[in-house]
């Protein structure tokens, strides 16, 4: 459509005449699927149903469609997979914090509607507990006996020897 509909004619005159010279340039032309009939559509199938078949296709995360409440219900639900990958406690921590924070910000905000999904806050301590079960704490290794060296003993033995034989006894 690189033009503006004349005034005076009809919307459906002005549709046909763009469709009829797009025709004549040959624009539809060798255009994939050409020939073959639409493909059948799912009597089942919702609008939103299509909408998430057509962003999988199109290599969407789906995950962005997602109202903000839903999106950090969401979230929520996978951080003990999050953490379970973390290395330690202070990190765990840090992510139930930093999702608490962004809960409590979206929770002071306006929302769009009153059914609009509220997600809860994280439990830290629950999370902490579930990655202590995963990251059980290393034991130190026992550390190997210390063979202690008489050297004392010997050191006399052998001093005693020298004075012998020097003659100093």
């Amino acid at each position: 459509m690189t033009e503006r509909k004349p005034p005076g004619v009809s919307f459906e005159t002005w549709v046909e005449t763009q469709i009829a010279r797009a025709a004549e340039r040959g624009d539809f032309e060798g255009l994939p699927g050409a020939g073959h009939p639409l493909p059948r559509r799912d009597r089942d199938e919702t609008a939103y149903d299509w909408a998430v078949a057509k962003a999988r296709r199109e290599g969407v995360d789906t995950a962005a469609m997602l109202p903000p409440g839903l999106a950090l219900r969401r979230e929520r639900d996978e951080l003990p997979g999050r953490v379970a990958r973390l290395a330690s406690e202070a990190e765990v921590r840090a992510v139930a914090e930093d999702y608490n924070a962004r809960v409590e910000a979206f929770w002071r905000q306006p929302q769009e509607s009153r059914w609009s999904p509220v997600p809860g806050l994280a439990d830290a301590e629950a999370l902490l507990s579930g990655w202590r079960r995963a990251h059980p704490p290393v034991l130190p290794s026992p550390t190997p006996e210390v063979v202690e060296v008489r050297t004392r003993r010997r050191f006399a033995r052998l001093s005693a020897r020298f004075r012998r034989r020097r003659g100093d006894q």
